[in-house]
């Protein structure tokens, strides 16, 4: 196998193949939405132009912005990998992905070796940036995946989980937090996200009422025992319940409706900036990187972990530990717990369950020994 890389590598520098050139400017250059355009045989008109621009804007519907930037700069490395080893990275190459692989795992100075789970992103990355330029990337391939099986055996290493907020954890940290307008915004984000279970993205994107904005990516109801919120998720539309607390100070529902009535907000996205001061909220959604910042900024003010150097306790939480920690303290039936995670099998909940007893069923008794 390492023999045919060599020389097809050798063949892919002195001729494209497929009867691709590498420096024809068509829609092959340009990514998902960008390379949408009428067939050369169709005669424009403005309803079917204005028609591209429609399917466009779907096809970047297609995939979350994260998930777009995260393709991106993974074909910009790819890229950029390529020039510097004089290849070209269209058409696919089975043989220079091997080897892009194979260097990614390895590490070459000053980039470090990269985890699997990253290599196997930067996979998918590929894959998703070929198929929009009009090609097929087979991940079956012998030369990816046999290189692919070989670093996963060497370098595999279980998960690193971020540790979970519990519930004294969320009590402690929404009492950091001010009673003004931007205090009362990011207490109704912890307690809202801890309840709910909910992804930061899924915070973020939550909107007054349906249909408020084109980037809503769920909406909330509020009703006498607590709220609905609707969420389209990674696994596709769900509904999260949430109750109402038992006192108000930790109360999410409550905690929520104070932020919305002092920020005078009754359309559009619900958890948006606030002026410098403090005291006017905008219309700008926040992104779902301020809920990970809220997170290790209230962690270190509640003292949680204090015990650990500052750097390590930054690195232990994140916008995950939300989902971790009401999986973690909730002490009902798990089928619940999954429910509300919107998780496809117990399995997957299990994972976010850092305190559960992993010895009630003991197989050894039941086996009779």
């Amino acid at each position: 196998m390492l023999n045919d890389m060599s020389e097809n590598h050798a063949k892919s520098r002195s001729k494209p193949t497929n009867g691709y050139s590498p420096n024809e400017d068509n829609e092959r250059d340009r990514p998902d939405g960008e390379a949408l355009s009428l067939p050369s045989f169709v005669a424009g008109s403005g309803t079917l132009d204005r028609l591209v621009d429609t399917a466009r804007d779907y096809a970047r519907a297609a995939a979350s912005d994260n998930t777009l930037k995260a393709y991106a700069k993974d074909w910009a490395h790819f890229t950029r990998w390529c020039r510097m080893k004089g290849a070209e990275p269209l058409p696919p190459s089975p043989e220079m992905i091997g080897l892009y692989l194979a260097d990614l795992a390895s590490g070459s100075p000053p980039s470090p070796a990269l985890s699997v789970t990253t290599i196997d992103r930067r996979l998918s990355g590929l894959a998703w940036n070929y198929a929009q330029r009009g090609f097929t990337l087979d991940r079956k391939n012998r030369h990816i995946a046999t290189v692919l099986a070989g670093i996963k055996r060497k370098h595999a290493r279980p998960p690193v989980q971020k540790e979970a907020i519990l519930a004294e954890d969320i009590l402690a940290m929404v009492t950091t937090l001010p009673f003004d307008l931007r205090g009362l915004r990011d207490r109704a984000i912890l307690l809202l996200g801890y309840a709910g279970g909910l992804r930061r993205s899924e915070i973020v994107s939550l909107d007054v009422h349906k249909d408020d904005t084109p980037d809503s990516g769920g909406w909330i109801e509020i009703f006498d025992k607590g709220a609905l919120l609707t969420l389209n998720a990674k696994s596709g539309w769900r509904v999260v319940e949430i109750g109402r607390g038992s006192k108000d100070q930790t109360c999410p529902i409550h905690a929520l409706t104070q932020w919305l009535h002092f920020a005078k907000i009754d359309f559009g996205p619900i958890f948006v900036g606030t002026s410098r001061d403090g005291k006017r909220a905008s219309v700008k959604r926040l992104n779902d990187k301020h809920v990970a910042r809220l997170i290790k900024r209230t962690v270190m003010d509640a003292g949680i972990r204090s015990e650990l150097p500052e750097k390590d306790r930054l690195a232990r939480f994140s916008g995950h530990s939300l989902r971790a920690g009401l999986a973690s303290s909730a002490e009902v039936d798990e089928r619940y717990v999954q429910k509300q995670l919107g998780h496809a099998s117990a399995e997957m909940t299990r994972r976010y369950q850092r305190r559960r007893d992993r010895f009630r069923v003991n197989l050894t008794r039941a086996a009779g020994l």
